[in-house]
């Protein structure tokens, strides 16, 4: 019997497809990744159906979605369901040596190994060389399992938080897209952001103070996607070196995108618009992914775990909410659903429907950016989705909204669990206070302080 392959899975936090080089980006970005694209299959319209982090994940590492995982929130209560298997127990189970680093989310369940690295604030430059963190972290880890792949095939997964905020890359990336003054004081595009009471006081901590230009901001996140791409590189020279590199299936993944200058969503993923729904996929395994090809179908986390599956030749028989990708990828069909339920649990609670025209957002409770109770935009005539047309088009949103109630009650009755985004309780991580009652509430109440808190925040929501 032939050695199954090894699996890389790099998932990517907080990386918007449009914003990589080889997604159109007019920066280069991502010089590495997209050659590392030229030799594999690259998927154009890959979303996160579930955001932010924790419910991603949850769907990238188990093939399910959040009826089938009841993971829907930032802050998740209690661990993942016994039933649920994850991609590391599965391959466990075949005899894979297991890996994995910068993540303890409860979708992280069954890995052999754990290591963590420094991944949030400035380190005493003022900067954060999150990436170089994760390789030295990871390239003995990588050697040592690279030692023993002949006996035992591995599974590394690596979580990669550059574009997370802070944006804070080391130089020359701070620089490389940016030239101007930062704190020009007749440029006033930074006062709406500084002036968020919940998100404030986070970002004095990490931007330059008096900064008065959005452009450097953004500068900033295209410099940390550019510094990892750099870092990402050494990892696959550590492949090609170690002569494993085609035997070894490599998948970059978005896990979410991010909101920058979008929609009053301040330099963060929360929100159901498409800039966070929308994330990079990209799999590279020579012999079974076509080289240097595009698919357009539409496809989501869920996909993934099934497709590296059967490109592994990993028989199961769990039965997953999602299939594996060899359908487009080989031109079987065009694309998966189209039409998907979505569900954003992060800062606000809401849900919605979106297909290749429309996009309808329902609010489940008020939301600290004042924003209406329904949204519903055109995707082909607005595709940034800055005209709200909820209120001149009742009809379309009722149509939507029927099928999303249907959609609901369907993956209910096939569970025979509930909708977790309705049993959320304090999700918002405010004990007792339940749903708020208006965005005023929910604007006094909802705040990220320092790095270090944003840091405690996302490892209280992965039970550490």
């Amino acid at each position: 019997m032939a050695k199954q392959p090894n699996i890389v899975l790099m998932g990517v936090d907080s990386l918007l497809a449009t914003h990589m080089s080889c997604y159109g980006y007019h920066r280069l970005t991502t010089p590495h990744i997209d050659r590392f694209a030229e030799s594999g299959t690259l998927f154009e319209k890959t979303y996160s159906a579930h955001i932010p982090t924790t419910s991603a994940y949850a769907s990238m590492l188990t093939g399910l979605d959040t009826f089938s995982t009841q993971v829907v929130a930032l802050r998740h209560q209690g661990p993942l369901r016994e039933e649920v298997k994850t991609l590391a127990e599965i391959l466990k189970d075949v005899g894979y040596d297991t890996t994995c680093v910068g993540f303890g989310g409860p979708s992280a369940r069954g890995f052999d190994t754990y290591l963590d690295y420094s991944g949030w604030g400035p380190d005493d430059t003022g900067r954060s060389p999150k990436a170089e963190n994760l390789n030295k972290t990871t390239l003995p880890e990588l050697n040592r399992l690279i030692d023993q792949s002949d006996e035992k095939p591995f599974f590394l997964f690596l979580r990669h938080m550059d574009p997370h905020s802070p944006y804070l890359p080391p130089a020359p990336y701070e620089r490389t897209f940016y030239h101007g003054d930062e704190c020009d004081p007749s440029n006033k595009s930074m006062e709406p952001v500084m002036t968020f009471k919940p998100f404030c006081d986070y970002f004095a901590t990490w931007m330059p103070p008096g900064i008065t230009d959005k452009d450097y901001v953004i500068a900033q996140y295209d410099g940390a996607i550019a510094y990892m791409d750099a870092c990402i590189q050494t990892l696959f020279n550590a492949l090609e070196t170690r002569g494993v590199m085609d035997e070894t299936i490599i998948v970059i993944n978005g896990d979410h995108g991010e909101t920058l200058y979008d929609h009053e969503c301040w330099f963060d993923h929360h929100g159901l618009y498409d800039v966070t729904l929308h994330v990079p996929l990209i799999i590279r395994y020579p012999g079974r992914v076509p080289a240097g090809k595009r698919v357009s179908g539409y496809n989501q986390h869920k996909d993934l775990v099934p497709t590296l599956l059967e490109l592994a030749d990993i028989e199961t028989d769990i039965e997953f909410d999602g299939q594996s990708l060899t359908a487009l990828i080989n031109g079987e069909i065009t694309s998966f659903e189209s039409e998907i339920y979505i569900t954003e649990c992060t800062w606000m609670r809401k849900h919605g429907w979106r297909t290749p025209e429309w996009k309808l957002i329902v609010a489940l409770e008020p939301d600290f950016h004042f924003k209406p109770p329904v949204e519903l935009y055109n995707l082909i005539q607005d595709p940034d989705e800055n005209n709200n047309l909820a209120d001149t088009h009742p009809d379309i949103v009722n149509v939507l909204e029927t099928r999303m109630k249907s959609w609901i009650r369907q993956r209910e009755q096939e569970t025979g669990l509930t909708n977790p985004i309705m049993t959320q309780g304090d999700w918002h991580g405010h004990t007792g206070v339940g749903p708020f009652k208006s965005s005023e509430q929910a604007y006094n109440t909802m705040h990220i302080g320092d790095a270090g808190a944003a840091a405690r925040l996302q490892a209280k929501s992965r039970g550490e």
